[in-house]
């Protein structure tokens, strides 16, 4: 039964000749799931074909490239320059119909962005003019073993495109369009924006000719026009055709406003396209803006301008952009969409469609919004997902259900990689037992909740998914040998975490001085021996009166009433800028303090995926914090800390309050424990080295892969 919670998101809707079973899309992106030749293999199609089970209407296959392997963008990437791409297009297809949704494929040229193309075969980068220097600090945010692969990359050549190389272009666009219908795909979506080619010819940024390519409104969108009118040629008016547009371009004085995309959209819709997709781009050398448009960190971004061009023409408009799902209702119910198209959430959660329909949202696994998917594309990798493990692996084999009769799983350790375990062993029907020393589920997760409120979705989620299981939860519970032999436990799966030591800096031994432990503890109303030492009287009844009435284990009214009152001085230094270390920066910045960060690396943020750390340091430095990389010979004293900075200098800054962010590791202590004593041992998550989010939930997926295939064997 469908249900009706989202009435205008799930209803039907249509794009030209296609008839659509409900408003929700999947936005095109380039996840580097084709095989290196630019065929589709099964790892793109068992991709798409999940995203079919789930219950989404429209499926678009992002950036098939149409002149590939020039204007390739990145390792991985789908052709459709050649007829030898059809037949893995084919089975592209025919999957994805099987299970009722329906599928088009965007077709691509990189351009100016086509940096893959350059270096992977020394093509040059085609555009309207030679472009604007850049400006901005992209690389600064790399780490430097990121960078590595970087190192031997040269300036690429420009091609300014002639007549030829134009009319070229638009040939490849249509008989990229004509493989598509021929290879089964519903319809179509011409990329014209993101810096690509054709956006760069819309941009008065980029094009500056002077010819009928250039100068007027109309001039500069004359080769998308042209591309239009060769696709509608080659497949016909009823074939769904449609386009994606920058809406505007942030950080770039002189590019695409709104106005423009509005014209533009006008322009297009005279052309003969059915839809558009609303999207906006960016200064890509600058690194925070990645982060500012096409995937942007806050919500709603590009709602306004999608309902400026709503009302500007009379076909749908698809809108996309960290839209949550009640707002993606309530924009098409006001009319001011017609379609959402998702990304991020359609990764972490493939069924969201479906859940939705059933009318459980609250099943929908979240995304937290950390740019792994699209991280993992700029350092050349193929995407991936912090929350859901099995994206970019749907091709493999899943774990066969559990044997009549199998004996109780034990799983110790009730964080992120001990949760998801224990959901992933109960869906496939094994009895589990779930140990927690603490009086609550979340381990770390819940104080990463307090800095960055996206983790609190997941950790929420991972709550619900453990109790509506039906997970046996033995809280206050440590898990000794004998307590594991009574209950019939013979296989475990070890999520206890990481260790985290204070590591021998002088001066560490300060009631000032406090450990990442310490902090965790205070903030979540928990007490401890180093607490009772280095808090005052009031610090220590705030926890008591905190644990007590369960305020603390309210994390918003926490994260409230921490803008009111922290047991902190006013300068704070925080020794160690991974990932920890800067989320506490801003944590702490947000609350009125005066932070500096202390790394002995060159650069900080090891542990942010590079999209989230280019936003989060901008952002750090934009409130004046202090970022101190390649620091060296660091003293805590009584009210500053002093170290020898990356030029040699010695340094010494404020702080009434040190916080010690470093010295994580993993411990298998318990682990080789119980393997000693008999048990069969999976050890996931920071046990086998701080990992994260994505190492706790990718290693909980990995033992349960690995508990299912020994016990079926077993059988």
């Amino acid at each position: 039964m469908r249900s009706n919670l989202y009435p205008h998101l799930l209803a039907p809707g249509r794009i030209g000749t296609m008839a659509l079973k409900n408003r929700i899309a999947v936005t095109a992106m380039g996840v580097s799931l084709s095989e290196d030749d630019g065929t589709v293999g099964e790892r793109l199609i068992a991709y798409h074909e999940e995203q079919a089970k789930g219950g989404v209407a429209l499926i678009v296959s992002g950036v098939a490239g149409v002149a590939w392997p020039v204007g390739a963008v990145a390792v991985g990437q789908t052709a459709i320059s050649d007829d030898r791409f059809l037949p893995g297009l084919r089975e592209l297809t025919a999957r994805v119909h099987a299970h009722g949704a329906k599928i088009a494929v965007q077709l691509h040229h990189g351009g100016f962005v086509a940096g893959y193309s350059h270096a992977r075969y020394g093509h040059p980068l085609w555009g309207p003019a030679v472009p604007p220097v850049a400006k901005g600090n992209f690389t600064d945010y790399f780490l430097m073993e990121e960078l590595a692969g970087f190192s031997d990359m040269k300036p690429p050549e420009i091609k300014v495109l002639e007549q030829a190389d134009i009319d070229l272009a638009v040939a490849q666009f249509a008989a990229g369009a004509r493989r598509a219908k021929e290879a089964g795909f519903d319809g179509v979506e011409i990329h014209g924006g993101h810096g690509y080619l054709l956006s760069s010819f819309t941009s008065p940024y980029t094009n500056t000719r002077t010819d009928g390519y250039g100068g007027s409104l109309e001039n500069r969108l004359r080769l998308t026009l042209e591309v239009i009118a060769a696709i509608r040629a080659e497949v016909g008016r009823d074939y769904p055709v449609w386009i994606k547009l920058d809406s505007r371009e942030v950080g770039k004085a002189g590019g695409i406003t709104i106005d423009d995309a509005i014209a533009n959209a006008r322009l297009v819709e005279a052309a003969g396209v059915d839809a558009i997709t609303v999207t906006a781009y960016h200064d890509t050398s600058v690194g925070k803006l990645h982060s500012e448009s096409n995937i942007p960190h806050l919500e709603d971004t590009n709602l306004p301008a999608t309902a400026a061009i709503k009302r500007a023409v009379s076909i749908p408009v698809i809108g996309s952009g960290r839209i949550e799902v009640p707002t993606a209702d309530a924009t098409i119910g006001k009319g001011e969409a017609d379609f959402t198209a998702m990304g991020r959430k359609l990764l972490a959660d493939p069924h969201l469609p479906a859940k939705l329909a059933r009318g459980e949202p609250d099943t929908v696994r979240p995304c937290i919004y950390c740019y792994t998917c699209v991280s993992a594309i700029y350092t050349g990798q193929s995407s991936r997902c912090a929350v859901n493990p099995d994206f970019a692996h749907e091709f493999e084999a899943t774990p066969l259900p559990a044997p009549a009769g199998t004996a109780k799983i034990g799983v110790i350790g009730g964080g992120p990689g001990g949760m998801e375990a224990a959901r992933r062993l109960r869906a496939l029907g094994y009895p589990v037992v779930l140990f927690e020393k603490s009086d609550r589920l979340g381990g770390t997760l819940r104080f990463a909740s307090l800095a960055y409120e996206p983790n609190e979705r997941l950790l929420d989620w991972l709550r619900r998914e453990v109790a509506d299981g039906g997970v046996d939860v033995r809280l206050s519970t440590p898990a000794t040998p004998d307590l594991l032999r009574a209950l019939g436990i013979s296989q475990v799966i070890v999520a206890t975490g990481a260790v985290r030591d204070m590591p021998p800096i002088p001066g560490n031994e300060q009631d000032h001085v406090f450990s990442g432990d310490d902090m965790r503890a205070m903030m979540l109303g928990e007490n401890t021996d180093a607490l009772k030492r280095k808090t005052g009287l009031l610090t220590r009844l705030a926890t008591k009166v905190g644990a007590a009435t369960g305020a603390t284990s309210n994390l918003a009214l926490v994260r409230k009433a921490t803008h009111a009152w922290m047991p902190l001085g006013d300068t704070v230094a925080i020794i160690g800028g991974e990932l920890v270390g800067i989320e506490l920066a801003e944590f702490l910045t947000e609350r009125g303090r005066t932070v500096h960060v202390i790394e002995e690396a060159p650069r900080l943020g090891k542990g942010l995926t590079l999209v989230r750390r280019m936003r989060l340091l901008t952002e750090l430095a934009e409130h004046g914090v202090g970022l101190h990389g390649g620091a060296s010979d660091v003293t805590i004293g009584k009210a500053s800390v002093t170290f020898t900075d990356a030029a040699g200098a010695q340094q010494t800054v404020p702080a009434e309050t040190v916080i010690v962010a470093r010295g994580a590791h993993g411990d298998l202590a318990l682990a080789d424990s119980l393997r000693a004593a008999g048990f069969d041992v999976h050890a996931v998550g920071d046990a086998n080295g701080v990992g994260y989010i994505e190492g706790a939930i990718r290693g909980a997926a990995g033992a349960v892969r690995d508990v299912a295939r020994q016990l079926s064997l077993q059988e």
